[in-house]
């Protein structure tokens, strides 16, 4: 998703006073938070991919780094190709129950199917 169509927290879609001030940041903070408070939700999705099913890992908050190195751990627990950015993890494949299996040992305690 480009950072044109996220949605803001606070909900402003338009503003009409001429005294506005855009005090959001357009990055949020370049922490990863903890595993334990990462919200994370696995589903299956075969939009735009000519009917090929892949699993997606949704709602990672910090850095592309942590998110590229836990997408690679995810992969090589597949054994699938995949890809990581913007904050979701896609692997080639119908993994989601091992995927949250996996997730759940390794600390991400909040994540759902």
């Amino acid at each position: 998703m480009s950072n044109k169509n996220k949605p803001r927290p606070d909900g402003l879609v338009y503003s009409t006073n001429n005294n506005y001030f855009n005090d959001y940041p357009d990055e949020p903070a370049g922490e990863t938070q903890p595993k334990d408070k990462q919200k994370l939700r696995v589903k299956l999705d075969s939009k735009q991919r000519a009917g090929k099913i892949v699993t997606l890992v949704e709602g990672f908050i910090g850095t592309n780094d942590d998110l590229e190195a836990l997408g690679k751990q995810l992969k090589t627990k597949c054994g699938a190709g995949g890809s990581a950015k913007e904050g979701l993890i896609l692997i080639q494949g119908d993994y989601k129950e091992k995927v949250i299996g996996w997730l759940k040992d390794w600390g991400y305690i909040m994540t759902k199917g």
